[in-house]
């Protein structure tokens, strides 16, 4: 059975400040405006580069993420991943344009 390794996070202060940006738009109230965004920009939501260079996850959130190591980036777009991949099934099938593969 596949067990993912476990990585220190090394800038504790500026990945959890990151995070908390990235999961607030994951909230309940906030996902389907967040999805919304996505989808007018044209963009697909598994793209974490481009979503993050166009702001949609926060106007800080690009210098944050810059600011941290190599490590870090890795463990955020696995989580974002994750984040991704927990929105309910029927949010996803309204967003198809976001979520589908072209």
């Amino acid at each position: 059975m596949f067990e993912q390794a476990a990585i220190a996070v090394q800038d504790e202060k500026t990945y959890a400040a990151l995070h908390a940006q990235i999961d607030a738009r994951f909230a309940p109230s906030d996902v389907e405006p967040f999805l919304d965004r996505v989808t007018r920009s044209k963009l697909r939501i598994r793209d974490f580069e481009s979503i993050l260079n166009k702001g949609l996850l926060g106007k800080e959130a690009i210098g944050l993420y810059k600011a941290l190591p190599v490590s870090d980036q890795g463990l955020t777009r696995e989580r974002y991943l994750r984040l991704v991949e927990k929105v309910p099934v029927e949010l996803r099938q309204r967003y198809l344009k976001a979520y589908a593969y072209y």
